[in-house]
């Protein structure tokens, strides 16, 4: 796993993962009682500074995750037991 493709791939992984650890946030509730409005919604999501915050902590642990393996020698098929094909 070391083309382009599959470090992006994990690369989104990591960062979809991310996201939804920091959605929940800084969220408060709508004070709003109004018909039709979901007094559950977010006041003010703030819906970029999470995407920022979530590109940053991705990077950080996507690039732990490339020097371990990439400098290191570091595999997770090795922790799964599985033997790499010779």
């Amino acid at each position: 796993m070391t083309g382009i493709a599959s470090q992006f791939f994990i690369f989104l992984i990591i960062w979809w993962l991310v996201l939804f650890a920091v959605l929940p946030w800084g969220i408060r509730r709508q004070e709003s009682g109004d018909i039709g409005h979901d007094p559950g919604a977010p006041a003010n999501p703030m819906l970029l500074k999470k995407a920022l915050i979530t590109t940053v902590v991705a990077t950080v642990i996507w690039g732990a995750y490339f020097i371990a393996s990439h400098y290191l020698g570091f595999s997770i098929l090795e922790l799964s037991g599985i033997e790499r094909p010779a």
